[in-house]
C-alpha cells in the first residue's frame, strides 16, 4: 500500500459478535439451567398449548412415558444416553407444534434398595427379620428418596426437560393405591392363581425372579454322565426293515437283550439327581446299544456293561468315560417303541442309608425338547428344577409326582437322606456342597460313568450377581392363556392374544427387530410369577381361606368391598397399611371371620410395579393422556424382557391392549474397543467427567452422532473427535451472527427478488425441513444430525459463507447484500430449532446472543414454516453443475497454493475449459469469479490443452491457471484492471461506490 492511501478496514462491515470461539460449557451450562427454571420454560410451554386450544387451533399431543430408572445410586453413561434419546424425542415434537409432554419417574420398590437396608443392618449386627416390618419398609423409602434427589439433579444437569417438581414415584401413596387397584382387577378377573412349579430362584436373596431380573455370565459347572439301569420293558416288537442287525432276528431275546443295560444321562447340575422322576428321549432320534469290551484301569465302566446311547453321541460319550474306540461295540439299534416301554431305576435306588429313599421306578418319556447335539440324547427329568421338565410332568398330568427337595437357601431339606442341608450354593453365591456330595453318593452306588467340568453360561441375579437355580415353591401367578373375561376382547380374549396382536396391529417398532424379540418372548413365556418373598413392595392384597386348596373355586376372597377398603387405606397410608397390626380385621371388616382366612404377604414382582406406570402416570394425572396410552416407550434393549414386557402384560390384562404407540430402542454402551465398562477394568466413563471436562452438549453430540438402535462406544478419542465437530459447527453459528448484527425488518428482501445462489441456499432450506421434520418423527437422530452437520459445515461455510464473505464485508446496502442477510436471517430460525434439540444451551447460548435476555428462550419457539415455494429443482440442478466446476477450479488453485505460486486464489484468474454447453451456460449465467473467489475467471468451451488440470470425478471440466491482471484493490483485495481509477485512492469500482454511498448518508 502506498503511504498516501487511507487504511479501509473500518470501512468494512465486518462481522460483530460478542460470541466466544470456545465455548466454555463446563461453566456455563449451570446458568442456563437456572435460567429456564426461572422463567419456567415447561410449564410455559404447557400454558403456550393451553392458548391455542383457547383460540381453536389445539396443539396435538404428545407424550413420552419414561420407563423408570432405579433409584439406587449415581448415573452412569447408559442413563446419559437414554434420558437424552427422549429428550430429544420430547424437545423435537415440541417445536414441531406438538404439545409435547414428559414426566420423569423412579422406580422404588424392590430387591436392590431392601439389600442395600439389610447390609446395613448386618454390618452393625443385627438381624433384619427382629425390625419391625414397617419400620424397614420406612428405612427403605428413605434410602430411595436420598438418591432420588441426587439422580435428579444429575439428570437436569444433562438439560433433560420435564416436570422435575412432580415427578412420578411408585412408591408414592396414590401409585401403590393404582398398583393395588390393577392386581385386584387380575384377581377378580380370575388370572391370578397359586401353583407350585419351578421357578428362578436366588439362594442369595431368597426370593423368586421373573427372567427380566437374570442375566448370563460364564459359569464353571460339574458335568456327570449317569447311568439309569433299565429294570424292565424293551421287549416291543421291531418292525422290519428297522435295523438291518436287528430285524429278522429272534424277536423273542429283546427283553433280555436290554435288561440289565443303562440309559445314560448327562447333565451339569448333579444336584437335581436327587429330585429326578424321568427320563426323556425324542422318538425320531436314533440310539444304540453299545456293550463295553475292554476298560482302563481308572474306568467305572466294567467290561460286559451295556449302554443306551444316542449313536450320534455314543463315541463323545464313551470317550469321556475313558473308553477307547477298540474298547466297545455297538450291538444293535435300540427303537422309540422300545424306549417307551421302558421303565428304569434311579441311579442311587439302594444306596446305603438312604432307607429307600429311591427305591422308585423311573419311566421313560418322550420329549420334543430332547436333542443329539450334546450330551447323551437323552435328557434327565426333575420336574421340581426345570421348566420343560415341568412341562412334561404338566402334560401328562403327573403334578402328584413333584419333589419338594430344596429350600430356600438352596439347601437339601431335611427329609432328604445322605444330603440334609447341604447348599448348592453359599449365602455369598458361591458352591456349596451339595454337588459332590451327590457326585461321591453316585460313585458309591455304582451310578457314575464319567465326570467333569464345564464352563458355560449360566443365569445370575442381575442384583446380587449371585447363581440362581430352578426351585419348586409356591408361588402366585397370572395366567396369560386363561380368558380373562373383563369384557375387552377387541384384541383377543387372554393376556397372550391380547398382547400378540397388540404387537402386530397397534405398535410400531424402532428398529423393527424388537418386535420379532418381543413378540417371540410373548409367544413362548411361561405364566407371570406375580409374586415375591420379600418386604419392600407393593403386597399381593388378597386372602386365601384357611383349608382350601389353590384349586377350590373359594380358595381365593373376590369381594369389592374389602377391596375398596385396602385401596382406601393405601391412598391415605401407602402400602404399609397392610402390614400394620390389625390390617387383617380391618380390611375384612363385619363382612368376613378372619379366623377363616388368611392374609397373603409376598410382594408383588417389582415389574408390576412398573408395569402399571401406564395406570397412574398416563391414566390418573391431569397431564397424563385422554386415552391412557404412550405416544412412545424407548428404552434399552434389555427392556424387551423387561419393562416393554411387562407393560404389554399388565395393561392387556387392564386395559386390553398395549399401553404404548411406539417403542424406540437403543442399544448399551461399551468402551472404545467395543469392550463392556467395568471398574476392574478402568474404561468407565462416567458422565459427570465429561460434563466437568466437555459439558453437556458434547454428550448429548455424542447420542446424537451414533445409531443408538446398536451398542454405543465412548471413550477418549470419541470424545475428542465429538467436541471437534462441535467447534465447526460451532464456527458456523458464529458466522451467521457476526452477518446478522444490526439486521432489521427493513433489510429484508422477498425470495423472489433474491439472486440464484441464495435462492439455491432456500432451495436447500425448504429440502431440509422435510428430512429433519421426517428424520426427529420417526426417531432417527443420528440421520437428522448428520444431514445438519454436512448442510452447515459443507454447503453452508465451505461454499455459501465462503462465497458471500466479500459481498457481507465489502458491498454497499446492495440488494445481493440484503439478498444475502435475508438467507442469514432465514437460515439463523431453522438452524438453531431444528439443532435445539439435540444441543439445547448451545442454541440458548445462540439465541441470547442474538435477541437478548428479553427473547425467552430458543425453547419456547416452533420450528418455522419453510414456503413450499422455495423449492425449485431446476435451480438445484443447475447449482449442482456449478459446484462440480467449481471443485475442479478450487483444487486447481490448492496445487498453485501449495507450490507458492499464489497465496491467495484472489491472485489467480484461471481459463476455464467446459466441455458440455449445458455446463458452459450454467456457469455463464452466474457470476463465476465470485463464486470460485477468484479476481476473474475465463470459461471457454475450447478443447482444453494437455496441461490443463482435471479431476477423474468431473469429466468434462479443466482449468489453466493465469495470474489475475491490475492491482490490488486495498478494501477488497481483489486484482483487477480498473483499482486505481477511481476517487478513493487504491479501490475498485465497487468499493469506490461503496465509500461514496457511505459519505453521503446522513450522519446518526
Amino acid at each position: 500500500m502506498c503511504a498516501e492511501t487511507p487504511d479501509y478496514k473500518d470501512t468494512l462491515n465486518l462481522p460483530k459478535t460478542d460470541f466466544p470461539m470456545r465455548a466454555g460449557l463446563p461453566k456455563r451450562e449451570p446458568g442456563w439451567l437456572a435460567r429456564w427454571d426461572e422463567i419456567g420454560v415447561y410449564e410455559r410451554l404447557r400454558d403456550k398449548a393451553a392458548e391455542a386450544e383457547a383460540a381453536g387451533n389445539p396443539r396435538p399431543p404428545f407424550t413420552l412415558h419414561d420407563g423408570p430408572p432405579y433409584a439406587n445410586g449415581h448415573l452412569h453413561i447408559g442413563h446419559a444416553l437414554n434420558k437424552t434419546i427422549k429428550d430429544m424425542i420430547v424437545r423435537s415434537h415440541q417445536m414441531m407444534g406438538h404439545d409435547s409432554r414428559y414426566i420423569p419417574g423412579w422406580d422404588c420398590h424392590g430387591l436392590p434398595i431392601e439389600w442395600k437396608i439389610e447390609q446395613q443392618y448386618r454390618e452393625k449386627g443385627q438381624d433384619k427379620d427382629q425390625v419391625d416390618i414397617v419400620d424397614f419398609r420406612q428405612e427403605c423409602r428413605r434410602f430411595a428418596e436420598h438418591w432420588i434427589e441426587i439422580q435428579r439433579d444429575e439428570f437436569k444437569r444433562l438439560g433433560i426437560t420435564g416436570t422435575w417438581d412432580n415427578p412420578y414415584l411408585t412408591m408414592d401413596f396414590r401409585a401403590e393405591r393404582i398398583i393395588a387397584e390393577d392386581f385386584q382387577k387380575f384377581l377378580m378377573s380370575g388370572v391370578v392363581y397359586q401353583g407350585s412349579k419351578p421357578v428362578m430362584w436366588s439362594p442369595v436373596e431368597k426370593t423368586a425372579l421373573a427372567e427380566a431380573e437374570v442375566e448370563y455370565h460364564d459359569h464353571k459347572s460339574h458335568t456327570i454322565w449317569v447311568p439309569f439301569p433299565v429294570v424292565s420293558g424293551g421287549d416291543a416288537p421291531i418292525a422290519d426293515g428297522e435295523d438291518d442287525d436287528w430285524a429278522g432276528a429272534d424277536q423273542s431275546l429283546a427283553a433280555a437283550d436290554l435288561e440289565g443295560a443303562k440309559v445314560v444321562i448327562w447333565t451339569t447340575t448333579p444336584w437335581t439327581i436327587p429330585s429326578n422322576r424321568a427320563v426323556a428321549y425324542h422318538p425320531e432320534i436314533a440310539y444304540g446299544l453299545y456293550e463295553v469290551t475292554g476298560r482302563p484301569e481308572e474306568c467305572w465302566a466294567q467290561v460286559g456293561d451295556r449302554y443306551v446311547i444316542a449313536d450320534k453321541l455314543a463315541a463323545e460319550v464313551l470317550g469321556k468315560a475313558r473308553l477307547e474306540d477298540s474298547m466297545w461295540r455297538r450291538l444293535r439299534a435300540v427303537t422309540a417303541v422300545e424306549l417307551s416301554t421302558m421303565t428304569l431305576a434311579h441311579p442311587l435306588r439302594g444306596a446305603e442309608g438312604a432307607g429307600g429313599f429311591w427305591d422308585y421306578d423311573v419311566p421313560m418319556i418322550d420329549g420334543d425338547h430332547v436333542t443329539d447335539d450334546a450330551g447323551t440324547g437323552f435328557v434327565h427329568t426333575a420336574p421340581s428344577h426345570g421348566q420343560e421338565d415341568y412341562d412334561c410332568f404338566l402334560q401328562r398330568g403327573w403334578l402328584d409326582r413333584m419333589t419338594h427337595n430344596v429350600g430356600e437357601e438352596s439347601e437339601f431339606l431335611p427329609h432328604v437322606p445322605l444330603f440334609a442341608g447341604l447348599r448348592v450354593f453359599d449365602h455369598k453365591g458361591k458352591e456349596g456342597k451339595a454337588n459332590t456330595a451327590v457326585i461321591d453318593a453316585l460313585v458309591a452306588n455304582g451310578g457314575l460313568l464319567a465326570r467333569g467340568r464345564m464352563t458355560h453360561s449360566y443365569p445370575h441375579s442381575w442384583r446380587s450377581k449371585a447363581p440362581v437355580i430352578y426351585r419348586n415353591t409356591p408361588q402366585w401367578f397370572a395366567a396369560i392363556d386363561k380368558p380373562v373375561g373383563d369384557g375387552q376382547d377387541t384384541y383377543g380374549q387372554t393376556i397372550r392374544e391380547r398382547a400378540l396382536r397388540s404387537i402386530d396391529e397397534l405398535v410400531t417398532w424402532t428398529p423393527r427387530t424388537g418386535r420379532n424379540r418381543l413378540h417371540s418372548m410373548i409367544e413362548n413365556r411361561p405364566d407371570w410369577v406375580l409374586s415375591r418373598q420379600r418386604a419392600w413392595g407393593v403386597p399381593l392384597t388378597c386372602f386365601t381361606r384357611k383349608g382350601a386348596l389353590p384349586t377350590d373355586d373359594d380358595f381365593l376372597l373376590r369381594d369389592p368391598a374389602v377391596n375398596q377398603r385396602i385401596l382406601d387405606a393405601f391412598e391415605a397410608e401407602g402400602a404399609d397399611a397392610w402390614y400394620k397390626p390389625g390390617a387383617k380385621e380391618r380390611f375384612l371388616g363385619t363382612d368376613h371371620d378372619p379366623e377363616q382366612w388368611e392374609q397373603v404377604f409376598d410382594i408383588l414382582d417389582v415389574w408390576f410395579d412398573s408395569g402399571s406406570t401406564h395406570a397412574f402416570v398416563l391414566r390418573d394425572r391431569e397431564d397424563g393422556t385422554k386415552d391412557g396410552i404412550a405416544d412412545v416407550y424407548m428404552e434399552g434393549t434389555d427392556q424387551h424382557r423387561g419393562w416393554f414386557h411387562s407393560s404389554m402384560l399388565q395393561a392387556c390384562g387392564t386395559i386390553g391392549r398395549a399401553p404404548y404407540r411406539n417403542v424406540v430402542t437403543h442399544g448399551f454402551t461399551l468402551d472404545e474397543k467395543g469392550n463392556k465398562m467395568s471398574k476392574s477394568l478402568g474404561n468407565i466413563t462416567a458422565p459427570e467427567e465429561v460434563i466437568k471436562q466437555y459439558g453437556a452438549d458434547i454428550l448429548r453430540l455424542w447420542v446424537a452422532q451414533a445409531d443408538y438402535t446398536a451398542d454405543q462406544r465412548i471413550g477418549p478419542e470419541i470424545l475428542k473427535g465429538t467436541a471437534d465437530g462441535y467447534r465447526r459447527l460451532r464456527n458456523t453459528l458464529r458466522f451467521m451472527l457476526g452477518a446478522l448484527g444490526h439486521f432489521q425488518e427493513s433489510d429484508r428482501v422477498d425470495a423472489a427478488d433474491m439472486p440464484e445462489l441464495e435462492r439455491w441456499v432456500l432451495h436447500r432450506l425448504a429440502e431440509l425441513d422435510s428430512v429433519v421434520r421426517k428424520g426427529y418423527a420417526t426417531f432417527d437422530f443420528q440421520g437428522v444430525f448428520q444431514q445438519l452437520f454436512n448442510f452447515c459445515t459443507v454447503e453452508m461455510s465451505a461454499f455459501y459463507f465462503d462465497i458471500r464473505k466479500d459481498a457481507l464485508y465489502c458491498d454497499g446496502d446492495t440488494q445481493r447484500r440484503r439478498a444475502a442477510r435475508t438467507v442469514m436471517d432465514l437460515l439463523f430460525h431453522r438452524l438453531t430449532t431444528w439443532l435445539a434439540p439435540i444441543l439445547v444451551f448451545t442454541t440458548e447460548e445462540v439465541w441470547l446472543e442474538r435477541f437478548g435476555d428479553g427473547a425467552g428462550s430458543i425453547h419456547l419457539q416452533d420450528m418455522p414454516a419453510t414456503p413450499a415455494d422455495w423449492r425449485d429443482e431446476p435451480l438445484a440442478a443447475k447449482w449442482a453443475m456449478v459446484r462440480r466446476a467449481r471443485r475442479v477450479v478450487t483444487a486447481a488453485l490448492e496445487v498453485q497454493r501449495t507450490d507458492k505460486v499464489i497465496g491467495a486464489s484472489l491472485e489467480a484468474a484461471p481459463v476455464v475449459h467446459v466441455r458440455e454447453p449445458e455446463m458452459l451456460e450454467a456457469l455463464r449465467s452466474v457470476a463465476f469469479e465470485d463464486v470460485c473467489i477468484t479476481s476473474d475467471i475465463q470459461l471457454t468451451g475450447d478443447p482444453m490443452p494437455a496441461e490443463a488440470f482435471r479431476l477423474p470425478e468431473t469429466e468434462g471440466v479443466g482449468v489453466v491457471f493465469e495470474h489475475a491482471e491490475g492491482e490490488k484493490c486495498q478494501r477488497c483485495w481483489k486484482i483487477l484492471p480498473d483499482v486505481g481509477r477511481h476517487a478513493h485512492l487504491g479501490t475498485c469500482a465497487r468499493c469506490d461506490a461503496a465509500l461514496a454511498a457511505t459519505e453521503a448518508a446522513p450522519a446518526e
